[in-house]
């Protein structure tokens, strides 16, 4: 049997409306201790099962993954990422010209506390809790059950995101290394899953890089905190006179002009410059017809907020005081702590501070291989503007 957890009254209410999260506060009491991870039966105060979790210790002491008078057995997780698989061939996001696609989002796919990259044959797993790491071998031959020959490598990239007692190695849990080129609306890349940023790229910002194509033609663009290159290959591609990849780390920069030379590109319109982005944004001493900042989240939590909020105001005002009249600037923030219309308020007194008129053209978003559970509105974490400056 599970152990069970029991709600205060009135607390189930949110778990109803499928919000996956229970607090701590919510807990009326426990049968019996519950250790790190431990798989649990929630129910409210009149002993009415309300559905399956993972224990944690923390604010948030539950993470939901299924619903109703359930009992848990391992063809869950099959279930799961079949109907995860048929909403990315839904969304057009699997298709011949990408072969690179999140294949499970957190809770936007009822799976809290797990990341599925797929880059072309390899499926990269990221752990971010205890919970959903012990099922590792079940979701493993899930993943090569739906996607078939389309998968001969499993990769577990977690020792990042799990710090416990017991220390959790990277490694591949099927297969091997083999191919690390992937494609993404055409545009060859090379992911590095082992060692790179995050699970080795940033997936979520595909259909924001080709929108960036489509105002480069002619143009020259900085593109901030390159890391491998993505908005740059894309500008790249469509015409673009001049880029500029920027990134304080070597090692990032060395992939960008990988990926340049993969694709093709003319290295006489494209070069890379290694600098902090916000020194470098004050004085540019160019002029740039677009910009791109895609800064790493500078708030992983409440208590970091109002300094994020300083440090994203102060990047965008230097960039809307640089930029070329009419130019156009792409500016992004991935802090969950920070919703959209905190983060327009902030460009919004940038503008003011840089004393330019600024008008949006688009409001962007994660792409649709990163769903959000509408009642889990947490989960639309990446916000971005495309802005005039006039």
């Amino acid at each position: 049997m599970l152990a069970h957890v029991y709600l205060k009254k009135g607390k189930e209410q949110s778990i109803k409306r499928f919000h996956p999260w229970v607090f701590s506060g919510a807990i009326l009491s426990v049968s019996e201790m519950l250790n790190e991870g431990q798989l649990v039966e929630v129910y409210d105060h009149s002993n009415n099962k309300l559905g399956l979790g993972h224990f944690a210790e923390g604010s948030i002491a539950v993470r939901m993954f299924a619903f109703g008078d359930v009992m848990y057995t391992s063809d869950i997780w099959f279930e799961k990422i079949s109907k995860a698989f048929a909403l990315r061939v839904k969304a057009n996001v699997v298709n011949e010209d990408t072969n690179l696609f999140r294949l499970i989002h957190g809770e936007g796919d009822g799976m809290p506390g797990l990341i599925v990259d797929i880059y072309e044959q390899t499926a990269v797993l990221q752990f971010h809790g205890a919970g959903m790491r012990q099922h590792r071998k079940e979701i493993a031959q899930a993943i090569k059950m739906v996607l078939g020959e389309r998968i001969t490598s499993i990769y577990d990239k977690s020792s990042e995101k799990l710090k416990g007692a017991e220390p959790v190695q990277n490694e591949y849990v099927f297969g091997k290394k083999e191919n690390d080129i992937a494609l993404e609306h055409g545009l060859k890349f090379k992911i590095d899953w082992e060692t790179g940023q995050k699970t080795g790229f940033f997936i979520d910002q595909r259909e924001n890089r080709k929108l960036l194509g489509e105002f480069s033609k002619g143009k020259k663009v900085l593109n901030t905190f390159c890391y491998s290159g993505g908005f740059s290959l894309y500008a790249l591609r469509e015409g673009a006179e001049l880029v500029h990849s920027l990134d304080s780390s070597a090692s990032a920069l060395q992939l960008t002009e990988e990926n340049v030379k993969l694709n093709g590109f003319e290295e006489s319109r494209h070069s890379c410059i290694q600098a902090d982005a916000v020194n470098y944004i004050k004085d540019l001493g160019e002029t740039y017809d677009v910009i791109v900042l895609d800064p790493p989240a500078f708030a992983k939590h409440l208590s970091a907020r109002h300094k994020a909020i300083q440090g994203y105001k102060r990047i965008n005002e230097a960039a809307i005081k640089q930029i070329k009249s009419g130019g156009i600037l792409f500016t992004f923030s991935c802090s969950q702590v920070i919703d959209k219309s905190q983060f327009t308020g902030i460009v919004l007194a940038a503008a003011i501070g840089a004393g330019r008129e600024v008008r949006i053209l688009h409001q962007l978003h994660q792409g649709p291989d990163h769903p959000v559970n509408i009642f889990h509105p947490e989960g639309e974490y990446l916000k971005g503007l495309v802005l005039e400056v006039i």
